[in-house]
Order: C-alpha cells, then sequence, then structure tokens
C-alpha cells in the first residue's frame, strides 16, 4: 500500500543580502527568518503521519527539511530531482544587473520553454517521478518533500490541468508553503495549499530572499 499523502514544502527564506538569483549556487542557507518558517510549516502538521522527508540536495532546502526530521523522528533523503532547475541568470541581482548585460538577453527570447533554463517539460517530468517513487515506497501515512517554487509550480500547474508556461511573478508557491497530493484512479491530485508561514512573508520578495 503506498503513502496517503504526499506534502511538497518549499523552502524558508534564505539569506541573501545581494539580491541575486542564487538558483544552484551552493552557499545560500536560511536565514533566522527562514529558519523559522521551516518551523512554522513543520508544526502546521504536527498531528500528521510523516513516515519520510525527501529534500534537494541544495543548502536550503536541507536545512529546512531539518524540523521536520527533528519532529517526526525520521532519517532525511536527497532525491536530486527535487532541485531548482538551471537558469543562466545565475549570480546576478535581475533589476540591477541585467540591464547592465546585454549579453544575457538573448536568453529571454522565448519564455514559454523558457529559453533562460531547464526546459518546464523536463522539470515537470523529473518532478512527477520524484512524487511517484516516495509515494510508491511508503507503506502509509504522508510523505514530505522539501523542493523549490518553480519545481513545486509545474506540478501543481500539472495537476489543475493547467499550461506549463506562466508568468514567474504571479506564482502561486509562497516561502514554507505546503502543497498536498493524492493519488486519486491513475493520476495525482491536490487537495490543499497553505501557507504557515504567511505572518513572515511580508518583505522576503522585496529583500530577493526568496
Amino acid at each position: 500500500m503506498p503513502a496517503d499523502r504526499v506534502h511538497l514544502v518549499r523552502h524558508g527564506e534564505v539569506e541573501n543580502p545581494d539580491g541575486v538569483l542564487y538558483g544552484r549556487i551552493e552557499g545560500f542557507g536560511l536565514s533566522a527568518r527562514g529558519r523559522r518558517m521551516a518551523e512554522l510549516a513543520t508544526a502546521s502538521l504536527a498531528g500528521a503521519d510523516v513516515r519520510a522527508v525527501i529534500a534537494s540536495p541544495l543548502q536550503r532546502t536541507r536545512e529546512s527539511a531539518a524540523p521536520w526530521i527533528a519532529r517526526f523522528g525520521v532519517e532525511l533523503g536527497i532525491d536530486e530531482r527535487l532541485i531548482e532547475p538551471t537558469n543562466v541568470f545565475e549570480g546576478i541581482n535581475m533589476r540591477r544587473d541585467l540591464p547592465k548585460r546585454p549579453d544575457l538577453w538573448r536568453h529571454l527570447h522565448n519564455p514559454q520553454r523558457p529559453s533562460w533554463g531547464e526546459p518546464f517539460l523536463a522539470v515537470q517530468a523529473r518532478m512527477l517521478a520524484a512524487i511517484t517513487t516516495h509515494w510508491q515506497e511508503q507503506d502509509g501515512g504522508d510523505v514530505v518533500l522539501v523542493s523549490h517554487q518553480m519545481p513545486i509550480v509545474m506540478v501543481a500547474r500539472t495537476v489543475a490541468g493547467k499550461a506549463l508556461a506562466h508568468n514567474p511573478s504571479k506564482r502561486r508557491c509562497a516561502l514554507s508553503s505546503i502543497t498536498t497530493l493524492e493519488r486519486r484512479g491513475d493520476g495525482f491530485v491536490e487537495v490543499s495549499y497553505a501557507e504557515p508561514a504567511a505572518s513572515l512573508l511580508a518583505d522576503a520578495i522585496d529583500r530577493g530572499a526568496v
């Protein structure tokens, strides 16, 4: 019998004083507020029967998984398929630096793919494969997968029957949010979306900590 539910959890706020797009760059961990966000997300499912916690290999997701590990007494698993997509704009502040980098402008030509990084279809495929794997490996209970905004959005749009191409500024996937799926028939459906850290989100985006 597979898991009852799969919870897709986004990492908490990142310490990012220069407001760069950090992507897969090493060394970007949670801020103090980000750790609190992760704790609030964990506490919101305190009564759940969490039997596995899996994170992307990046520092911010592993740190966001820490309170889940402590509360539910499971070992942390790592799955490369949950990682942030590649992005040619890594390391720059988009508002400040991109206007001064004409060499990078060509990567903006096709937002439907997108042309600046890993294709939406590739992210969708690896995320759904990871979700299916960890759902199948459990004997009931819940699975927590700690990932990143765009990969989680790809899953949410897929199960909702929406096009993968979208406006990044309008993504519904706040820091430390929880998107919960259940398997029904031949596919997954979203059964809830929650923002346990909503009280701490006020200026995170403006400070480049997403």
